[in-house]
């Protein structure tokens, strides 16, 4: 059984940052792409950031382009989210997710394992 434990979250001002960490049992993280959603209150969950499998491709949703950077460290079975110039409306539970597949995908059906999620409060 797979698990992901995310970590990082936590209460932060407008423009500040954070960085989110996904860890993953065994080796299995290296060996597919990874994803990060979200979930605000009263709303679905949308994907915001995702990265293949070799980490060179990566996808963004437009609202985070430019402040958002996923990374991966295949070594460490550990994916990240730098997350800088927060705002409000990023206020969320992040959930880390692993793919089916070696390739990006923005469709969270098409992702196999979830984490627990970790709280990200960004306050004005």
């Amino acid at each position: 059984q797979v698990q992901l434990v995310e970590s990082g979250g936590g209460l932060v001002q407008a423009g500040g940052s954070l960085r989110l960490s996904c860890a993953a049992s065994g080796r299995f993280l290296s060996t597919v792409a990874m994803g990060w959603f979200r979930q605000a209150p009263g709303k679905e969950r949308e994907f915001v950031a995702g990265i293949s499998r070799s980490g060179v491709n990566t996808s963004y949703q437009d609202s985070v382009k430019g402040r958002f950077t996923i990374s991966r460290d295949n070594g460490k079975n550990t994916v990240y989210l730098q997350m800088n110039a927060l705002k409000p409306e990023d206020t969320a539970v992040y959930y880390c997710a692993a793919d089916r597949s070696t390739v990006v995908g923005v469709d969270a059906n098409g992702y196999r394992y979830w984490g627990q999620g970790t709280q990200v409060t960004v306050s004005s």
